[in-house]
């Protein structure tokens, strides 16, 4: 609906009410444009057809990935979009990630914790929320701005110039994207899940990401002691969350199916098997076990059965059992597989390392049996992408024969090799993984998942290298200050940004005249509008 269509709808609810003469048909417009999504839900059916619409056309073209960084507050996820508005004009696959990880280390009221499912579940549902009120605040902020000038322009009689910002307001594309959360290994049982996935859909989610890991053992996909649960169990907790989808009338909700399992070593129990061949005994046969025979059998063993020969698996102290050594990626394989014949549409395999080759080589075998099986990849900041690379780009090199004397492959994260064409080609595939994995590796959705958690520490560690130092003031001046205004971030004006001209507009709508506004001729924000 255009933007003069709008009035007119203002204008017919409002014109002819008794008492009503002094309501603004084009304010109330205008409060309505600002304020488009009504709740988290509004938010969720919109933004699961964005990712079906970008997931259909990643299987057209694999050179349409989607990309996203993970945002750890609303204010941060803000700044992410607007700078991807102003940087490149438009949201369109770009979304945001919600990690367990950063609610751990940084939301819990228990203060900082490691990512294992230990904080409050409902602080997961309530940073979707915290997001998507500032997305809306973003969306708030910059269309008062085009309604500001567009009454500049109606009083300076220019109609061409409001004729073309009512069309910039008729084509404004919302900081509203989509937000793929964590919601762990579903914190308990699949009534558990069941309820917190409810409650994150209602805050806006549209994608839920849920790993196959035992909610009480759940550690982080970066280390060790990792433990797996039986395929079935993990499929009732993807069935709850559709269930949760559905039930709230979000029927394009999307699943992503996370799997532990090529670093996972071991499973908290035996999987139940109906019949030889199922998915139960598919599970069980990568257990590490020994063929004994009756006699064989100890006090409290467990024993399965399997082609005519009685087993014993390895199983721990810890009462967890072992799965067989190198058994990981024919795992993963599997765990992929079912979970899409299962109701998943989206996969994360969790890799030791960004190699492309490997995920490919996992993908390629999952598509022989789902051709349109893609992945969500974690461009994670626990791997060291420097030293990774340098040892890929070394290792083809002495598979080419090429001459490596010159470099040590267990230093090659040292600052000495920098200037060299070894590093030189290890930066140009850091640069081209996205696009070269999306190719060739099926990976639809490129994030970062701590990304704002270290750019947090590194910028406050400079400023207070700085400030604290000889620099003073100029730390903060020269290294903050004067580069916000010179890269034209919008944050420099902070007043504006945290809705300081907003209200102002809302007090002359409510007062009129009389209104008492912040934004006046001694705002010393004026200093920055040059």
């Amino acid at each position: 609906m255009s933007y003069q269509s709008q009035v007119q709808a203002a204008a017919a609810a409002v014109n002819g009410k008794p008492g009503w003469e002094s309501i603004s048909a084009e304010s109330v417009a205008r409060m309505r444009l600002q304020n488009r999504f009504q709740s988290g839900l509004d938010i969720a059916r919109y933004t699961a057809a964005i990712m079906r619409r970008d997931m259909t056309a990643y299987d057209a073209d694999p050179a349409a990935y989607t990309q996203s960084l993970g945002c750890w507050h609303g204010f941060i996820g803000q700044q992410k979009l607007i700078s991807i508005k102003k940087h490149f004009g438009t949201t369109d696959k770009r979304y945001l990630y919600l990690s367990g990880w950063m609610i751990a280390a940084l939301r819990s009221e228990f203060g900082p914790l490691p990512d294992q499912s230990m904080h409050e579940k409902t602080s997961v549902p309530a940073l979707i929320e915290e997001l998507y009120t500032f997305l809306r605040q973003a969306d708030a902020r910059e269309l008062g701005g085009l309604f500001r000038d567009l009454d500049a322009a109606r009083d300076a009689g220019d109609a061409v110039k409001a004729k073309a910002i009512e069309n910039q307001i008729d084509n404004f594309q919302t900081h509203v994207v989509p937000i793929i959360a964590d919601i762990d290994a579903g914190f308990g049982n699949a009534e558990a899940t069941y309820l917190l996935a409810k409650k994150m859909i209602e805050a806006g989610a549209c994608a839920l990401q849920i790993e196959n890991q035992v909610s009480d053992e759940k550690q982080c996909g970066h280390q060790d002691g990792k433990v797996t649960v039986p395929r079935e169990d993990f499929v009732a907790k993807i069935r709850a969350i559709r269930y949760a989808f559905l039930e709230l009338g979000v029927e394009d909700g999307i699943i992503v199916a996370r799997t532990d399992s090529l670093g996972a070593g071991l499973t908290k129990q035996i999987a139940f098997s109906h019949e030889p061949g199922d998915i139960g005994d598919q599970y069980n046969s990568f257990l590490d076990c020994e063929e004994i025979d009756v006699g064989q059998v100890g006090n409290g063993d467990v024993v399965i059965s399997r082609n005519g020969k009685l087993l014993r698996p390895k199983r721990l102290a810890s009462n967890l059992f072992q799965f067989r050594a190198g058994s990981g990626e024919d795992r993963c394989v599997l765990d992929c597989i079912n979970s899409l014949q299962n109701g998943a549409d989206l996969l994360w395999i969790e890799t030791e390392k960004p190699h492309i080759g490997q995920i490919a080589g996992m993908v390629n075998r999952i598509r022989d049996v789902i051709p349109t099986a893609k992945l969500v990849y974690n461009n994670s900041p626990s791997f060291n992408w420097t030293l990774n690379f340098r040892q890929q780009v070394y290792d083809a090199m002495v598979a080419a024969g090429k001459d490596v004397s010159a470099y040590d492959r267990a230093r090659l994260m040292s600052v000495d090799y920098d200037a060299t064409e070894l590093a030189q080609e290890a930066d140009e595939r850091i640069r081209t993984f996205q696009r070269d994995a999306a190719a060739q590796a099926g990976i639809f959705h490129h994030l970062i998942t701590l990304p704002t958690y270290h750019t947090a520490a590194l910028s406050t560690d400079n400023l207070a290298k700085e400030y604290f130092g000889d620099a003073g003031m100029l730390g903060y001046v020269k290294n903050v200050q004067r580069a916000e205004i010179r890269q034209g971030i919008a944050c420099v004006k902070h007043q504006n940004m945290s809705g300081s001209d907003i209200g102002d507009d809302h007090k002359e709508y409510f007062a009129g005249e009389a209104a008492l506004k912040a934004g006046g001729a001694h705002n010393t924000m004026n200093q920055f509008a040059a």
